[in-house]
């Protein structure tokens, strides 16, 4: 019975830790291509080298970390195809969750929240926070439809959709555009017009995944 109350801690220390980076991830802390040394993020997250090399496993396994033979442990580099599903996947999630959320649900006030928070970042001119903020406003959208399932399952998409805008240095250009249309969003939901909040929170998807694939497309060899 020690032994497996031992194991469920030890599970649960991984657990912490990959959530950990995982937010480090959805806040651009770590951008695609950077090498993890086990001793630095250890230290950093105050946990053993095994606990943190279960993480790794575990964020492996959700394609956002790639482990390299002899080299070592990467922040994952988005491909096209993913980027283009992590859109696909957005647009059905998020423009669904809006359209068929009960007037003033509570997750509105964690909307109200990021756009406030991005909002705030702009006039200061720090367009990762405002990056950070953008995707607090759409994680709220998702909490509009009560499911924990959807909520753990984007909590991996925005990790990889981070991923994904870092691809394109330059945040204000990136980010500038969607502050807001955040705002009309809201309004348009907290106005009781949930069809016409989900049409512009679509379109705005579309732009968005162009602009992202665009910025992958400059990556690629000539």
């Amino acid at each position: 019975m020690a032994d497996l109350d031992e194991a469920d801690d030890s599970n649960s220390r991984a657990d912490q830790a990959a959530e950990r980076l995982r937010r480090m991830l959805i806040t651009g802390d770590l951008v695609p291509g950077q090498r993890l040394s086990e001793t630095v993020v250890s230290e950093r997250l105050g946990v053993s080298r095994n606990t943190l090399r279960e993480a790794f496993r575990v964020l492996t396994h959700e394609r956002l970390l790639v482990h390299k033979p002899h080299a070592g442990v990467f922040v994952a580099v988005p491909s096209l195809a993913s980027i283009i599903d992590i859109y696909r996947v957005r647009r059905l999630i998020e423009c669904q969750a809006l359209l068929t959320a009960p007037a003033r649900h509570p997750a509105s006030r964690r909307m109200r929240a990021a756009v406030d928070s991005a909002l705030a970042s702009r006039a200061s001119d720090d367009w990762i926070a405002v990056g950070t903020a953008n995707m607090e406003f759409h994680s709220a959208i998702v909490a509009l439809a009560d499911s924990d399932h959807l909520d753990r399952l984007y909590a991996n998409i925005s990790a990889e959709l981070r991923l994904a805008f870092g691809l394109l240095d330059d945040p204000d250009y990136l980010h500038r555009p969607y502050v807001d249309r955040n705002v009309a969003v809201l309004e348009l939901y907290l106005a009781g017009e949930s069809a016409e909040a989900a049409a512009l929170l679509e379109d705005y998807l579309l732009t968005s995944e162009r602009t992202i694939v665009a910025a992958y497309a400059r990556r690629l060899p000539a």
